[in-house]
């Protein structure tokens, strides 16, 4: 009786993630998105703070640290389901089998995603540019990592 019990609450549980994070695709996609969003804040940062720091603009720098940061704290981890490796979303997966073998790993680079964006994030307000770009490339740093162990280059 008990045996069953536990088969059925984990079945359940497995379910219950299932549903909330989609089918494969939708979890690619949202995934895709979710990081294209990311990546497209981070250039706006870089641009201002990094490549051109005339153009700051502080407002742009804030409200881009901080979509950054509420990206990186959504619950991402949520969207890695089996499978997620083989899947097309708007473009085929980049993420390498290996992510489903080392989930301790993958759950330290989560963890220093979202230190390191909401520190960012913390950061922008207060306009200090130099601290602003440094703590950048902290968050460059926690993707870099993140992308070395689990992200295909070329496909």
């Amino acid at each position: 009786m008990k045996t069953r019990y536990l088969l059925a609450l984990a079945l359940s549980t497995i379910t219950v993630t299932t549903v909330l994070a989609g089918p494969i695709e939708d979890q690619i996609k949202a995934r895709q998105s979710a990081y294209e969003f990311m990546g497209w804040n981070a250039k706006k940062i870089k641009a201002q703070v990094v490549d051109h720091p005339e153009t700051y603009n502080k407002e742009d720098i804030i409200a881009a640290a901080n979509a950054l940061a509420a990206a990186a704290n959504s619950g991402l981890g949520e969207l890695y389901g089996e499978g997620t490796d083989k899947g097309t979303g708007w473009q085929i997966s980049h993420l390498k089998p290996e992510y489903f073998n080392e989930q301790d790993k993958a759950k330290e680079f989560d963890l220093n995603l979202r230190k390191e964006a909401t520190k960012l994030a913390d950061i922008a307000a207060s306009g200090d540019i130099d601290a602003i770009k440094a703590q950048f490339g902290e968050v460059g740093k926690a993707c870099k990592s993140c992308h070395d162990s689990f992200r295909i280059r070329d496909k």
